[in-house]
């Protein structure tokens, strides 16, 4: 299959790409810079130039790679700027799917988030619906998140994937990163991820596990899929091994979370084939340990 990645040179898109060049698929990357495309290349894939922002330039990289699949994984994080973050999931999202529609494809996987759903008891499937929260910066997060599941459903064979909490390399929780920095003491760097050991739950998958589901739901059937780990837990269960794990202090426990904070259930990906080679954080988080 001829398969478009955007966001190739992110954290998934790194181990993303030689995945799909393994499969046999022939895969074209894009990204707005020189350096990347030289990544792109490096990986044995094929490159183009464009910024997602950019609709028209965006337009003619699709059309030259003319992909039968599109994997979108755009996300505008390495600067914690959440609102050039959204901003890239409402218009780079637009475009991108204006882009494929133009070239005759019909099948996308979207990359979206599995902590936007509304408040309740017990980890969420993907029946429950998104939070319609007016409580800021949480409805600007939701509805950036809204426009780019609404906006991938238009193509007919639409995946969209919401992962977990991201962890592994080239993420905020790896040794070195954001959230290490704010266990460290850094409060420069504490909004950069919750690091709260309070009653909040959350759902983690490791990127190689984010990287495998996006190849395999290249042949999943169109639809919303949580691609989580096994292990939903609170902040004061998972923070004190992440701060083990990257060898800082960890904060006092404290009690109370986030109404919206319950996890995620994997059971549908499940159900699709997929397999979270990380099944709970607690390995994951201890491998990065070296």
């Amino acid at each position: 299959m001829r398969v478009l990645v955007a966001g190739a040179t992110g954290a998934i898109g790194r181990i993303l790409l030689p995945r799909l060049l393994d499969a046999g698929h022939h895969v074209t990357g894009v990204s707005r810079s020189a350096d990347g495309a030289a990544l792109i290349r490096k990986a044995g894939a094929e490159a183009v130039r464009a910024d997602a922002l950019d609709a028209e330039g965006l337009r003619r990289a699709v059309a030259e790679a003319a992909p039968e699949a599109v994997i979108h994984q755009l996300t505008d994080l390495s600067g914690a700027d959440g609102a050039a973050n959204n901003r890239l999931r409402r218009e780079g999202t637009r475009h991108l799917v204006d882009a494929a529609r133009a070239a005759g494809v019909r099948r996308i996987v979207a990359q979206s988030i599995s902590w936007v759903y509304s408040p309740g008891q017990g980890a969420a499937d993907e029946s429950v619906p998104l939070d319609g929260t007016r409580e800021q910066p949480r409805a600007r997060i939701v509805d950036a998140v809204r426009a780019l599941e609404t906006q991938t459903a238009e193509l007919p064979e639409a995946v969209v994937l919401r992962y977990g909490i991201l962890y592994g390399p080239g993420t905020w929780y790896a040794p070195g990163g954001p959230v290490a920095a704010a266990l460290g003491g850094d409060q420069r760097a504490r909004f950069l991820g919750s690091v709260a050991a309070d009653d909040s739950v959350s759902s983690f998958v490791h990127v190689v596990d984010a990287a495998r589901a996006a190849a395999s739901a290249l042949g999943w059937p169109a639809g919303t899929y949580n691609v989580v780990d096994d292990e939903p837990a609170p902040g004061h269960a998972w923070v004190p091994v992440l701060a083990g794990a990257l060898g800082t202090p960890a904060p006092e426990r404290t009690t109370g979370g986030a109404p919206w904070a319950r996890g995620a259930t994997n059971a549908r990906a499940r159900e699709a084939g997929w397999r979270p080679s990380y099944p709970s954080w607690r390995t994951g988080f201890a491998e990065q340990r070296g």
